[in-house]
């Protein structure tokens, strides 16, 4: 037999002896370190997000309008009544974009402005469908007037709260100081009530 057979045997049984000492090396270590534990009782926690939802619906007289011959002066106002569905806003605001902007919308003095009220009851509505008028039978409140272009933000609302509801009427006119420069001008707008949450913290 030749010495290279001989040595091969050999090394086989050693390594075979290194891995068990090494096995039974690791089981001393695990007693070695051993410890008592103990834990709490669960305690029990639930989180849950909260849901955000604003309804807007429409009273008397149809939305979306269209108006035309609009002149210095004149007014569009239409009634809505906005619900909280949800959980409580810290904040609701109304913004209004145009598809298009024109002078209508970017002169922020003489273009177009708009007027938020709210009315502690339904507004009653009288005049015709082209020309509505809108009365209030409790109390008048003016959450907010601006430029048309932006946001409102509306403060003192019912529908802060969830469940709480605010019956509003929005109006926009073009001012008297509205000159020659505005003649055949058209703004198509759109108008998006936004509700948001307070910013998180402890609870």
């Amino acid at each position: 037999m030749s010495p290279k057979a001989r040595t091969n045997p050999t090394a086989r049984k050693v390594v075979g002896s290194l891995g068990v000492i090494g096995a039974a090396a690791a089981v001393a270590g695990m007693g070695t370190f051993g410890s008592f534990t103990a834990s709490t009782s669960p305690v029990s926690t639930t989180v849950s997000t909260g849901t955000l939802s604003i309804n807007l619906t429409q009273q008397g007289y149809a939305i979306p309008v269209s108006t035309n011959n609009f002149v210095p002066g004149d007014t569009l106002t239409r009634a809505v009544n906005l619900t909280n569905g949800g959980s409580p806003f810290s904040a609701i605001a109304l913004s209004t974009t145009a598809a298009a902007p024109t002078l209508l919308t970017t002169d922020l003095t003489n273009g177009l402005q708009m007027a938020v009220k709210s009315c502690s009851v339904a507004w009653t509505q009288g005049g015709t469908a082209s020309a509505p008028t809108y009365s209030c039978s409790g109390t008048t409140t003016n959450l907010g007037s601006g430029p048309i272009s932006g946001s409102l933000q509306l403060n003192g609302l019912n529908s802060l709260a969830a469940g709480g509801t605010d019956y509003l009427t929005f109006a926009i006119s073009l001012p008297t100081t509205a000159d020659n420069t505005f003649q055949g001008k058209s703004a198509a707008l759109t108008l998006t009530f936004t509700g948001s949450t307070a910013t998180g913290g402890a609870r």
